[in-house]
């Protein structure tokens, strides 16, 4: 793969990742309330959309610098 395209891939896994993460840990969290699986599954639909935005400009830079030192 050509760098850029490394890039991306690897900025991609990571705000993912975290994402997704995040959003596993939001379910498990509220199993301990008294919510519904709609609430849950929203709830955790809206954080992984929000945490996936906010991320993007934050990774992506961070990725790129990085990359860029190791080679």
């Amino acid at each position: 793969m050509k760098g850029a395209t490394v890039i991306k891939v690897y900025s991609a896994a990571i705000y993912l990742g975290i994402s997704i993460l995040a959003a596993a840990l939001f379910i498990l969290v509220t199993l301990a309330g008294d919510f519904t699986w709609v609430d849950r599954i929203g709830g955790a639909f809206w954080l992984f959309i929000l945490l996936t935005i906010a991320l993007m400009p934050v990774v992506i830079p961070a990725v790129k610098k990085r990359m860029e030192k190791t080679v």
